[in-house]
């Protein structure tokens, strides 16, 4: 064991009667044969340690001889006794030969008494000077704290020295030695005794690397260095447990392994940084625990672990000490997702999904067999879940996190989970996941006030309260705040191989006046209403990760006008700002103005024309993902299929038009579970979507199932078409046919790929059918094929369709030299590529 420097309170520069009063003590305590041999159990009485060693004894290497073989065997037979428990370990070998004895003028081993103050109040920074063994004048002092303990023995090689009880809790003894030996403690409590290494022998296991890139705030894998990680350390294994928190006075880990009482178990404080550390020996994974941290005013409070990679399962919030075992098998998926198109250049269609709803009461695993070929039946190519990260309250859905770090646990284990992630890489299918930066919630045993002051929520309250849900901000102007939520994103995708994030609420963040009136929020140093330490975090969060990760896309749910949101964050705008560097931003305003117009009676649906055009005035502005997600069809919003206007015959054909036409318009699609087969109910995260729908048994059976059907052609196609995904950021992908048909209610569109193919999209959203209806046409396709027909008889429609081949003539219309007819069916879209 590395020797420790001499502690504060052990000057060897004490009064003479101090020194002489210290020396009779040690005398008294020091280790002979005959003083082991009189004392009959070890356990029950504490067995002196004595200074003096007979000249004699001494020209005999006493030292060797101090506890006799018959001793040792009396002790071993007491102890076993009792029940001694012995704790797990990998420990450096033991010298079978003594340490070398010093004889010096020895000082009081005693911890001193402002120290013992310290330790018992949980106030003191720096334990590890105080506990332990120390070399000291007169030899090496071992200082123990164990409340509870009845004794505490010291064991190195074949030395072997009970410490005197000092009260409270604490132990010492002073040994003649020359060095700190390794060494080992038999604690006696009452009814066993526990073997095992000191916790205060060791020197911190976090390096200076970890420590200079903890206090840059730059330390982009956060989670190697902070929360609690099973390890070896100098020959040892246990656990090593690190936690940020600057304002506190003190801080102890407490958990199962010491009975939720802390009090022996101080953290050391590693300099300025802020970060407390302790390695205890012993500890392995499944052990809960909390740190117990001392306010600035003194009190104390019980917190989670900020970085724990693993919690109880809710209403429970202890941190669970985990190590990852899983052998990922995933290989070829990151090795496409690295070479692979960026996502607005290929395809891109996802399925959004709440777990813990998805199919009520089925684990990581039992979803890992039945979400991958459900979701690759249909053909998306992702699948997006709401959040996963642990949230106390599952009526939030998982927006208001307290695990940043672990998976929730409501499901499995954090290896259950990537099991999960890993069976839909194998089936094709890439996992994004909602990432929520934007607030946390209040709990008193999480992140709020973490430390007895504002810490990872902003100091000024204006800026600290989210208005509208009633949680906190976080400060992402503070170095170390915007560390730990850089280092989150990083961690998902590095640790966890998601392949995506989509950030949430970031117009919440980007905006100091978001939901807050006159005199509730304070401009910026330009006078502004932006949010510029925000600005900085969402652009280094995308800068790291697509640096750190290949292939993989963040997504900004972003719903006002800011510039730049998917532009580069080195690439600066009118505004004077760089782009916030995402890949894909969701397109609000195209989900709103066209969910208004479809809810609307066909016949009012002409003073509505502009709502389904619109988006194409700015769909060039960013990389946009179309979404119609979980916020669209809850809270008495209705199900997607129940805002359509007219009858059941006619709410279907509504929503397969549309569905089509959003899948024709440029940008990616989203759609949310229980919407791909016309459920009629909105969704509730207490039972989720109403599979009985798909029964046979069921009579409208058949009617859902075409929807299905309809969303499985629609992906199909899509994949197998590039001019409908290939340039969706780019306006030469894009041309209109007919956009001001308001009176016909019909709207017609080319899509090309990167070669000029194109795909021509039609939409009659008119209860009537339109024959012969001519359309202008590109003149150098010589025929088309009808390739998809919404009103098909196997999606429930009436089969209304364009059989044949269709070619064009020459007569101009629309503004193009040739046109073509078509059979346009009621409320349907139809697709066409040429022949």
């Amino acid at each position: 064991m590395t020797p420790r420097p001499t502690p504060s309170g052990s000057d060897p520069k004490k009064s003479a009667a101090k020194a002489a009063k210290s020396v009779k003590k040690a005398a008294e305590k020091a280790v002979t044969k005959k003083a082991a041999a009189r004392k009959p159990d070890p356990v029950a009485e504490k067995a002196p340690v004595k200074k003096a060693v007979a000249k004699k004894a001494a020209e005999k290497n006493a030292v060797s001889k101090a506890v006799t073989k018959k001793t040792a065997a009396k002790t071993a037979a007491k102890t076993a006794k009792k029940g001694t428990v012995k704790a797990k370990k990998v420990a450096a070998p033991v010298p079978a030969s003594p340490p070398e004895v010093l004889v010096a003028t020895p000082v009081s081993p005693e911890v001193p008494a402002a120290d013992r103050d310290r330790l018992l109040s949980g106030t003191h920074h720096d334990p590890h000077g105080v506990l332990g063994a120390h070399p000291v004048p007169g030899g090496v002092a071992f200082r123990v704290f164990r409340p509870y303990a009845r004794a505490v023995t010291v064991v190195a090689g074949d030395v072997r020295a009970e410490l005197h009880d000092d009260g409270d809790g604490f132990f010492s003894g002073l040994l003649a030695l020359r060095e700190v030996p390794p060494y080992r403690l038999l604690v006696a409590y009452e009814d066993t005794v526990q073997d095992t290494e000191d916790a205060y022998g060791f020197l911190p296991a976090l390096g200076d690397l970890d420590l200079h890139l903890l206090g840059e705030g730059r330390h982009e894998q956060l989670w190697t260095a902070l929360g609690a990680r099973p390890m070896t350390h100098q020959g040892a294994t246990g656990t090593r447990f690190t936690v940020w928190a600057p304002n506190a006075r003190g801080v102890r880990v407490a958990g199962t392994f010491n009975f939720w009482d802390g009090s022996a178990f101080a953290m050391r404080s590693l300099g300025s940084t802020g970060i407390w550390e302790l390695f205890v020996p012993g500890v392995g994974e499944g052990e809960l625990y909390k740190f117990e941290i001392t306010r600035p005013d003194g009190s104390k409070t019980l917190r989670a672990d900020p970085l724990a990679r693993r919690t109880e399962v809710p209403p429970h919030t202890s941190s669970i000490v985990h190590a990852s075992h899983h052998e990922w098998g995933d290989g070829e998926w990151l090795a496409r997702r690295a070479e692979g198109a960026p996502a607005h250049e290929a395809p891109f269609s996802v399925y959004e999904i709440h777990l813990p709803s998805w199919r009520p009461g089925l684990t990581y695993r039992q979803l890992a067999e039945q979400l991958p070929a459900y979701v690759k039946d249909l053909g998306f190519t992702h699948v997006e879940l709401m959040p996963v990260a642990e949230h106390p309250f599952g009526g939030s859905w998982g927006y208001q996190v307290t695990g940043f770090y672990a998976p929730t646990a409501r499901l499995g284990t954090p290896d259950d989970f990537k099991y999960l992630v890993d069976a839909l890489h194998q089936a094709g299918i890439g996992v994004l996941m909602d990432w929520v930066p934007a607030h946390f919630p209040r709990d008193d045993w999480a992140l709020a006030e973490f430390d007895g002051r504002t810490l990872y929520e902003h100091e000024d309250p204006l800026r600290a309260a989210h208005p509208d849900w009633g949680t906190l901000e976080f400060d992402y102007g503070r170095r170390e705040v915007r560390n730990f939520l850089v280092a989150n994103a990083v961690y998902w995708c590095e640790e966890f191989h998601i392949d995506g994030l989509r950030v949430d609420a970031v117009a919440s963040m980007l905006y100091l006046d978001y939901s807050r009136e006159p005199g509730q929020w304070v401009p910026n140093v330009h006078g502004g209403r932006e949010n510029l330490d925000a600005v900085d975090f969402l652009q280094e969060m995308n800068a790291t990760v697509y640096r750190r990760v290949p292939g993989v896309v963040t997504i900004a749910e972003e719903s006002t006008a800011w510039d730049g949101v998917t532009r580069a964050t080195h690439h600066m705008g009118p505004g004077g700002f760089g782009g916030l560097g995402f890949g894909l931003k969701w397109n609000m305003g195209w989900m709103h103005d066209s969910l208004d117009y479809m809810s609307h009676e066909p016949v009012h649906r002409k003073y509505h024309h502009g709502e389904m055009t619109f988006s194409m005035v700015y769909a060039y502005s960013e990389n946009y993902v179309l979404p119609i997600s979980h916020d669209e069809v809850v809270h008495g919003k209705g199900s997607l299929v129940s805002k359509m206007p007219g009858d059941w015959w006619q709410q279907r054909a509504n929503l397969r038009a549309y569905l089509a036409f959003m899948w024709a318009h440029p940008g990616k699609q989203l759609l949310f579970m229980g919407q791909e087969f016309a459920q009629g109910a909105e969704w509730s995260e207490e039972h989720g979507p109403d599979w009985w729908l798909l029964d046979p048994a069921y009579g409208a059976e058949a009617d859902h199932r075409g929807v299905r059907d309809l969303v499985r052609d629609l992906n199909a196609v899509y994949r197998h078409t590039p001019a409908l995904w290939q340039r969706d950021t780019d306006p030469s992908g894009f041309q209109w046919i007919v956009g001001d048909a308001s009176e016909d209610n019909v709207f017609a569109f080319l899509r090309y790929d990167a070669e000029g193919s194109p795909l021509l999209a039609v939409s009659n959203l008119s209860p009537v059918v339109r024959p012969a209806y001519r359309l202008g046409a590109p003149d150098d396709v010589p025929a088309w094929l009808e390739t998809l027909n919404t009103d098909g008889a196997r999606y429930g429609g009436g089969d209304i369709t364009n059989p044949d081949v269709v070619k064009p003539d020459p007569t101009p219309w629309h503004g193009r030299p040739a046109s073509i007819q078509l059979t346009l069916p009621p409320l349907a879209t139809v697709w066409l590529r040429p022949a």
